[in-house]
């Protein structure tokens, strides 16, 4: 006598979970190319990337209402829920620590070494065409109070040449970050200051940003200034700030290898 032998239903959620985790999968990724190789405007692929992510709780979300349905109801799909939620935590986990940098950061996005009387961008024709035009707005007073209480440790660089030889080691530190230089004038004139003008891109999704360096003179020596502006957004996420204490301190080591 054959037994008939009753399967338990296979649940929805945990079924539908990982075909909603590869779409924000595709999403995400695809976006993000389109975005890093400039073949999308920035508000139409950041809008796709969104709503990647957004797929993508979903996703997670659909796994963890088939975790309870599992274990309350015996329902089959546990292996389907675990890879939805995993394939899910692998498109959120760098959103995750962005959104945490985002807390935890002032939603600021033009970094100064001088809070004071910080360098201004030039108006050149060179520089505008790098910039398509943009010239970055002067920073509202309460904003360079949360760079001095945030970022205690962006200073000016004093060195101990004259203008003429540390304006050399400051465009070498530019190169060797790997900053595209669109402008360098250097130190002399009337003020004797010196100036640089460099465009550098964020690493995943290579979004632009722009940069000044200023150099002065000194009695004992150089002070050497330098602003980081975002183009997009009003929170940088401290790329600024990482930005400028790269600078500082590759310019820095420079100095100390030509002593």
């Amino acid at each position: 006598m054959r037994r008939l032998i009753i399967e338990e239903p296979f649940s929805r959620p945990a079924q539908w979970s990982p075909t909603a985790a590869w779409f924000a999968l595709v999403v995400t990724l695809l976006s993000a190319l389109l975005i890093r190789f400039d073949r999308i405007d920035y508000q139409s692929g950041f809008i796709a990337l969104g709503l990647g992510l957004a797929v993508a709780l979903i996703a997670a979300g659909l796994a963890l209402v088939a975790f309870v349905r599992i274990w309350q109801e015996g329902r089959r799909g546990l292996g389907s829920a675990i890879k939805g939620l995993a394939l899910a935590a692998l498109v959120l986990g760098y959103p995750a620590f962005l959104g945490l940098k985002a807390l935890t950061l002032p939603a600021i996005n033009d970094v100064s070494t001088d809070t004071d009387d910080p360098p201004v961008f030039s108006r050149s024709r060179v520089t505008l065409e790098a910039r398509g035009g943009r010239i970055p707005p002067e920073v509202p007073a309460e904003d360079r109070e949360l760079q001095r209480d945030a970022y205690v440790q962006i200073a000016p660089l004093s060195l101990d040449i004259p203008p003429e030889d540390a304006f050399p080691l400051v465009r070498k530190a530019a190169e060797n970050l790997g900053w595209r230089i669109i402008e360098a004038v250097p130190p002399g004139g009337r003020t004797g200051a010196g100036r640089l003008e460099a465009v550098d891109r964020t690493l995943i999704l290579k979004i632009p940003s722009d940069i000044t360096i200023r150099v002065r003179p000194r009695v004992d020596g150089t002070r050497i200034d330098i602003r980081s502006a975002s183009r997009i957004g009003e929170h940088d996420l401290g790329t600024n700030a990482a930005r400028i204490r790269a600078f500082l301190e590759e310019a820095s080591n420079l100095a100390l290898a030509v002593k």
